[in-house]
């Protein structure tokens, strides 16, 4: 029997109670931590968290669950159990790479991932200079700061990316364009990768009108055979990251699948109503395999 630690904020959560059932369900002690309220003792002898006056120890595995907008403190708290020597699912580190758009992009670009093209401002007045560095319009525009689909603007005219562009400026915001890929239809593909496999998959198709395949803004989502090329891209991609447990988003081109995004903290609820796959049980397997 193992224990297990998920850090999540609310243990109500689909995903949350999802992986504690799986967990207990295969025989292992499962206890959910709101990593806000943790507070830790840095030291190189004896490094200690604390939640709720109470001395936590060195588990045998943490799950992180951590949320976009607690990344600095929840990296934190998963650090500190790295440092106790637990294992954790996903490091501290891959995880502060995962949430860096523009960096995790990089890393992926620098080991020869296929993604769209894709530019990076921040305070330059040269707005023609980077529509034309990925080619032209349409074109995506993203606040890097964005998740879930905010702050994505599809620019269909020169005109319009100006005017995005020049807003997102006055916003102090740090930008990313990317090239608008036409042929997709609205659509893309979610692969959920646990340790050196896909183990689940979904295609995400946008609603008539919207460019966005959000499920959460009203995309829909179907079963979706992946190639063998998608499976392997999607692996090394989180492999790259470093990431044991990543939802990985990929779009087919004309010219082969392209990286989105990589997702250090993947919900469950849509990939396993749509595949119909108990992939809280694969994760669980997972660490079972790890650590045996």
């Amino acid at each position: 029997m193992m224990n297990i630690f998920i850090l999540s904020r609310n243990k109500n959560l689909y995903s949350t109670s999802r992986l504690v059932e799986a967990g207990n369900g295969l025989g292992h002690n499962v206890r959910v931590v709101d990593y806000m309220r943790c507070y830790m003792n840095i030291t190189s002898r004896k490094p200690t968290i604390f939640y709720g006056g109470e001395s936590l120890g060195k588990v045998d595995a943490v799950i992180p669950r951590i949320g976009a907008s607690n990344t600095f403190y929840g990296t934190a708290v998963v650090k500190q159990f790295e440092m106790m020597d637990s294992y954790c699912v996903n490091t501290s580190y891959a995880i502060a790479n995962s949430r860096d758009k523009l960096r995790s992009l990089q890393i992926l670009a620098e080991a020869g991932i296929n993604m769209p093209i894709t530019g990076f401002a921040s305070h330059t007045k040269d707005i023609e200079g980077v529509i034309e560095s990925v080619g032209s319009t349409p074109l995506i525009m993203k606040l890097l700061q964005g998740t879930q689909g905010q702050g994505i603007v599809l620019a269909e005219t020169r005109k319009a990316a100006e005017s995005v562009m020049s807003a997102f400026r006055q916003l102090d915001a740090d930008i990313m364009v990317q090239e608008f890929i036409k042929e997709s239809g609205g659509t893309d593909i979610r692969a959920f990768v646990v340790g050196d496999e896909v183990v689940a998959s979904m295609k995400r198709i946008a609603p008539e009108g919207e460019f966005r395949s959000n499920v959460h803004r009203g995309g829909t989502m179907e079963k979706v055979q992946l190639t063998l090329e998608e499976e392997n891209m999607a692996v090394n991609a989180s492999r790259i990251l470093g990431l044991s447990v990543a939802g990985v988003d990929l779009m087919r081109s004309n010219r082969g699948p392209l990286i989105l995004e990589v997702n250090s903290s993947p919900g469950l609820q849509g990939i396993e109503s749509c595949s119909e796959i108990d992939v809280a049980e694969k994760i669980i397997l997972h660490i079972q395999t790890w650590l045996r």
